[in-house]
C-alpha cells in the first residue's frame, strides 16, 4: 500500500460510484471502459482496499468503498479548491483580505457587505476586526489589515484613500430606570454632571481623544 494514486484515479471512482457502473463512467469521463477498470484497479491495489464488489453483474461499492468515497470526494473538492485559489493570484485576487470594522459601523451593514463578498469570492477568506476610533486605522496602517471603515473624528492620513460611505447618528441614552429619564426636553449639561457616563476612549497612539 502507498499514497501514489492520481487525480484521475480518485475522479475515475467517484465517477464509477455515482453512474453505478464502469461504463456509465466512461460515458461521463470520455474514456474507454477499460481505461475506467484499470485506474479503479490501480487505486485499489495502491490502497490495499477492494472498492467495488464485482460478483454482480454490475460493480457495487463494497463497505470500505462507500467509506472511502466521502474521503474521495473531499480530495476533489480540495484540488477544485485550490485550482480555484490559483486562478484567483494569477488574476490578481488577495489569497485572504483583512479589513478593520469601527465599533460604530452598523454591524447589519458589513453582514450584508461580507455576505456580498462571500458571493463573489467564495474561496478568499474575509478576516474581520473591530476596534475603536484610532485603533480601526491602525492595523491599515502597520500593514496588518487591507482597508478599514472608520467612525467619528478619526485623522486620516495623506496617503491614504478614503471615501464616506454612510453616516450614524450617536446619541446619549440613559436606562428607562435611570433619574435622568424621567426629564422633558433637553437635559442640561449641569444635569449631567451629577451621573456617570460610560466613554469610549482613543486607545491608539493619538492620546486625549475619546
Amino acid at each position: 500500500m502507498h499514497d501514489g494514486f492520481s487525480l484521475d484515479q480518485i475522479r475515475t471512482f467517484i465517477a464509477a460510484a455515482e453512474e453505478g457502473s464502469f461504463s456509465a463512467a466512461a460515458r461521463k469521463l470520455g474514456r474507454a471502459q477499460s481505461a475506467v477498470s484499470d485506474l479503479i484497479r490501480r487505486l485499489e491495489e495502491q490502497t490495499g482496499v477492494a472498492l467495488f464488489d464485482r460478483s454482480t453483474r454490475s460493480p457495487t461499492l463494497t463497505p470500505e468503498g462507500k467509506l472511502l468515497l466521502a474521503d474521495a470526494r473531499a480530495i476533489r473538492e480540495a484540488a477544485a479548491k485550490l485550482n480555484f485559489r490559483a486562478r484567483g493570484m494569477r488574476k490578481g485576487v488577495e489569497p485572504e483580505l483583512c479589513a478593520v470594522m469601527d465599533v460604530y459601523f452598523p454591524v447589519e451593514a458589513m453582514a450584508r457587505a461580507a455576505e456580498d463578498f462571500r458571493n463573489a469570492f467564495p474561496m478568499t477568506p474575509l478576516r474581520l476586526y473591530v476596534e475603536v476610533l484610532g485603533g480601526a486605522l491602525a492595523p491599515v496602517l502597520d500593514g496588518r489589515a487591507s482597508f478599514a471603515v472608520v467612525g467619528g473624528p478619526t485623522p486620516v492620513p495623506s496617503d491614504c484613500a478614503c471615501e464616506p460611505l454612510s453616516s450614524v447618528e450617536i446619541v446619549m441614552v440613559a436606562a428607562a430606570g435611570h433619574p435622568l429619564a424621567v426629564l422633558e426636553g433637553p437635559i442640561a449639561r449641569e444635569n449631567l454632571a451629577h451621573h456617570v457616563q460610560l466613554v469610549l476612549t482613543e486607545r491608539s497612539a493619538t492620546p486625549g481623544r475619546e
